[in-house]
């Protein structure tokens, strides 16, 4: 059997300044000849576990790339165009990540990354690894935001800044439906309960309690669209103390108590 040889790169000289300027003002007139339907974003729809989006300056969306969609059930870009992240998350973490946005419409940074709380596919929330960049117009000035944001692998997963919260995390996302308190959740994960609140913050921009009731709220909202179980016995299923704490805490998060949630759901289902 032969010996496998080793590809290398062909070595390249260097080259004189001169030509590289020229070669990036040809690079410039190549990118502003492109039809806007062949822009660079679309190679996000065909890469997996990674998405992309990109903001103008009033932190309203352009572009977001197909895996982002199905993330908020949305069918094609119609849906989205012109939105912010206060019409598609709740308050506390749609603030968080416009905090983020005018740090780099300020010019104050050139990049963020950071780990931010957003849903999975099941609508259920999870953690994110998010990179984000200003846009820049033709004369250096910042005119949006893009970004990308996926999953972390397990090896991540075991860096220290996700070991501070991830049991408490996991916790919440198996016993959600039972009558469990953050207080109990701190404990169990040998934090106090401000310690907990504070890491919690400092990773999602969002309180453990915020991410609880996140949580039953998004579950319930799947018992109202595929079950026929009253608000009462959603509420117990879900781990809210009564029917009235539920509907209240729904009807904060989705702007629309549990009854009236349902209707709309089955008649838009039915057009």
């Amino acid at each position: 059997m032969r010996n496998a040889t080793p590809l290398k790169p062909r070595g390249t000289p260097v080259r004189p300044a001169a030509e590289i300027a020229r070669w990036r003002v040809i690079r410039e007139r190549w990118i502003a000849s492109f039809a806007p339907e062949s822009l660079f974003y679309q190679l996000f729809d065909h890469i997996p576990g990674l998405h992309f989006f990109a903001k103008n300056q009033e932190g309203r969306l352009m572009f977001a790339s197909a895996g982002l969609l199905q993330r908020y059930q949305m069918h094609d870009d119609s849906e989205i165009i012109g939105r912010t992240d206060f019409d598609l998350n709740p308050d506390t973490m749609a603030q968080a990540y416009v905090d983020d946005d005018n740090l780099i419409l300020a010019g104050t940074t050139t990049r963020i990354e950071r780990i931010e709380l957003w849903w999975d596919r099941q609508g259920m929330p999870d953690w994110f690894l998010v990179s984000k960049l200003p846009l820049l117009d033709s004369n250096g000035l910042v005119v949006g935001v893009m970004g990308t944001l996926r999953r972390p692998d397990e090896a991540e997963r075991r860096l220290p800044v996700f070991q501070t919260v991830a049991t408490a995390v996991e916790i919440i996302r198996r016993d959600y439906n039972q009558p469990i308190t953050v207080t109990e959740i701190a404990r169990t994960c040998g934090q106090s309960l401000r310690q907990l609140q504070r890491r919690f913050q400092s990773a999602f921009g969002i309180t453990p309690q915020e991410f609880l009731l996140k949580t039953r709220v998004l579950a319930a909202l799947r018992l109202l669209e595929e079950t026929s179980l009253s608000a009462a016995e959603i509420a117990r299923a879900c781990g809210f103390v009564d029917s009235s704490s539920f509907t209240q805490h729904f009807r904060k998060r989705i702007g629309l108590a549990p009854g009236a949630y349902r209707s709309l759901f089955v008649r838009g289902s039915c057009v």
